[in-house]
């Protein structure tokens, strides 16, 4: 099977003083949900899947309903970061220094589960879904730490963000042919040309 695991498009800035921010997309994240739609409409889909937060699920909505697919929705591909009370996007981070710009580099981690249980639960999610979707074309609507996370088993990497976190752009799509034998294969990584020259921004290092 094929395996598309995407990354959400762009969410607003949300910060909270209790509850979890879990912010929906922005007008940009839209209007790049949009381009990815219209990017994958001539390639068959067999199911769309997504994370139980708003910018995965927003992401999901028009390349789901382009084909009259439900999206089924998983907690298990859900980012490190889903019980926090502030979403800033990176590309704020580090335009304006912050502090925690210097954390991401250094590979602080900040969740409410360690980076095993975080590996352990979004890499078996995403197993669970190959095995049920054998000799199909599957998309993933995720986050970033979710598609490291997976790429780096496949490729038989560490795991451990402090050695080293790869930045996913925004509706990036990561292409992995998954064999009912167990192999994995990577062919594509970061593929964003849905986003050339429609000025949007596309993940921390370029614009559309």
């Amino acid at each position: 099977m094929e395996l598309l695991l995407i990354r959400h498009a762009l969410p607003i800035r949300r910060e909270l003083e209790s509850g979890a921010a879990d912010p929906e997309l922005s007008e940009d994240g839209h209007a790049q949900a949009a381009h990815l739609a219209e990017y994958l409409s001539s390639e068959h889909l067999d199911a769309v899947y997504a994370s139980t937060m708003q910018r995965a699920r927003q992401t999901a909505e028009p390349v789901a309903s382009q084909r009259n697919l439900d999206i089924e929705l998983r907690d298990g591909i859900t980012e490190f970061d889903r019980f926090s009370s502030e979403y800033i996007p990176v590309e704020e981070l580090k335009a304006n220094n912050d502090p925690r710009w210097q954390e991401m580099l250094d590979g602080v981690w900040d969740g409410d589960e360690t980076q095993k249980e975080f590996h352990s639960r979004t890499v078996g999610t995403i197993e669970e879904i190959v095995a049920g979707h054998r000799g199909h074309r599957v998309a993933v609507v995720c986050h970033g730490g979710v598609i490291n996370a997976y790429l780096t088993t496949i490729l038989d990497m560490t795991g451990d963000f402090s050695r080293g976190f790869f930045y996913p752009n925004y509706t990036s799509i990561h292409r992995v042919a998954a064999s009912s034998n167990g192999d994995r294969s990577v062919i594509t990584i970061n593929e964003t040309s849905h986003l050339r020259n429609t000025g949007l921004p596309m993940g921390l290092f370029q614009k559309g």
